[in-house]
């Protein structure tokens, strides 16, 4: 009997642990102060490669591993990512929602450090103490201000540490906790008053330390960036995935990964998973891949969405397996995305359907002709 899973998500420094072990001792050249890997092995982490060879037997290792790749964007983005984080600038990720912005800052973040669990996430209820510290009351009631006391936020931790924090969405975060972070970029030190004359009174930040943030550009208008903020980071957008097979094959993995889970098999044909794909590009980008106009809903169709609707498919096909047909599933799943930010927009599903699915139909594809035949469940 197999163990139990404890954990519905691994953290990429435990999914992938085999492999950050393999290319630190792959690739043993120049590595920044503190980093796990160099900063081509980091690169190499995150885009993926070809079987690589160690160079000498390593105990516990294989001596032949592919590296698999994990974020689907360009290359040239991560590598300019790396030298941002070699250089213990700040980085910040911004794109529209469902870009895989927090899935690259905990790549980068298990590359760099070792561990991608510093993490303050940015919310209007996010305190100045959640960067700085905060205290052990029982503690600080019984003894006073100690060191002991202290209850160091992921900030505090990684500057002790030489590492990497992530700050979540940190538009979010209102303008008085965004500045405590411009001091702690610039001075790369946290004064704590309570223990002055002691030697616990300031925190320098060890080398390597360094900050990853994400913002969505959707989110501009909660708290905008200061340009003392802005100033302290690098600005790296991540956009949507170019290409419609990378794209397909993404959201594949991603949902046969979310159903391993479960341990149910991933069954839907790769035909309805490229309908799936097609139907969130086209209404994403505002025209078919035919260049037919299409009228683009409020709510981001994001590849994570997408992921989502692929997943929904894959569990009922899994759990109803005799019951109904994939494809004839697509329609609802895409009406309840698009309600999600306007529920005016499933008008703008239906002239989506009116339009290119109608189109596609008339051309004769069978997947399409059958989406065609499905537009009354949109009419509900």
């Amino acid at each position: 009997m197999t163990e139990p899973k404890t954990r519905q998500v691994e953290p990429a420094e435990d999914a992938y642990r085999e492999e950050l072990a393999f290319l630190a001792a792959y690739d043993t050249g120049r590595k920044p102060p503190g980093w796990l890997l160099t900063p081509r092995a980091a690169v190499t982490f995150v885009m993926g490669s070809e079987a690589l060879i160690l160079p000498k037997a390593v105990a516990g290792l294989p001596s032949r591993l592919a590296i698999s790749p994990k974020f689907v964007g360009e290359r040239a983005l991560v590598e300019r990512a790396v030298i941002t984080l070699a250089g213990e600038r700040g980085l910040l990720l911004v794109g529209e929602p469902g870009t895989a912005k927090s899935m690259l800052s905990e790549l980068l973040a298990a590359a760099v450090s070792g561990t991608s669990q510093l993490v303050v996430q940015g919310t209007a209820g996010t305190t100045e103490d959640q960067l700085r510290y905060g205290w052990n009351y029982a503690l600080l009631l019984a003894e006073g201000p100690s060191a002991r006391a202290l209850v160091p936020s992921p900030v505090l931790t990684a500057m002790r540490t030489g590492g990497v924090v992530r700050i979540e969405e940190v538009t979010r975060c209102l303008p008085e906790v965004q500045d405590a972070l411009v001091s702690i970029l610039s001075d790369r030190r946290i004064a704590v008053p309570e223990l002055s004359g002691t030697d616990d009174a300031t925190v320098h930040a060890a080398p390597g330390f360094t900050v990853i943030a994400t913002a969505n550009l959707r989110d501009r208008g909660v708290s905008e960036m200061s340009a003392a903020l802005k100033r302290r980071f690098n600005f790296e957008a991540v956009g949507p995935i170019g290409d419609l097979a990378a794209e397909t094959a993404l959201v594949r993995r991603q949902a046969t990964a979310a159903l391993d889970r479960v341990e149910a098999p991933f069954a839907i044909d790769d035909v309805v998973l490229e309908a799936l794909v097609t139907a969130f590009r086209d209404l994403r980008n505002g025209t078919s891949v035919e260049g037919w106009a299409v009228e683009r809903p409020t709510t981001v169709m994001s590849t994570a969405e997408a992921v989502s609707v692929a997943t929904s498919l894959g569990l009922a096909n899994a759990y109803f397996t005799s019951d109904r047909d994939p494809l004839s599933l697509l329609p609802g799943h895409l009406l309840g995305v698009v309600r999600k930010d306007d529920p005016t927009d499933a008008a703008r599903l239906l002239a989506y359907w009116d339009g290119a699915v109608r189109r596609r139909a008339e051309s004769g594809t069978h997947t399409w002709r059958r989406l065609w035949d499905l537009r009354d469940v949109l009419d509900q």
